[in-house]
């Protein structure tokens, strides 16, 4: 058994010498139970549609979406893609 403190600074150590500064900042990963999360929030932001993302996690679709839908970052580029190249218009952004 080892202490929580340990594994806390083992956990503090590995962060650091992985992660960038910008990782390091974020809530993502910052303690050894939030993997999960960070999981989650990887899969959808790697474009996992949220109801695969529900299963595997053992969620509801509305659960997974109402804590992770504001983690999702990065996919507007290729989703503006794929609607142009569908022959869409992209809403206006405000």
């Amino acid at each position: 058994m080892l202490a929580g403190t340990v594994i806390r600074q083992a956990w503090t150590t590995a962060r650091k010498n992985v992660l960038t500064e910008e990782e390091i900042a974020s809530p993502l990963g910052m303690r050894v139970y939030d993997l999960r999360h960070t999981c989650l929030t990887n899969w959808l932001n790697d474009g996992v549609p949220p109801a695969q993302a529900a299963d595997w996690a053992g969620n509801s679709v509305p659960v997974l979406l109402a804590v992770y839908a504001r983690c999702i970052t990065g996919q507007f580029p290729d989703l503006k893609r794929r609607i142009e190249r569908a022959g869409g218009d992209l809403p206006e952004v405000s």
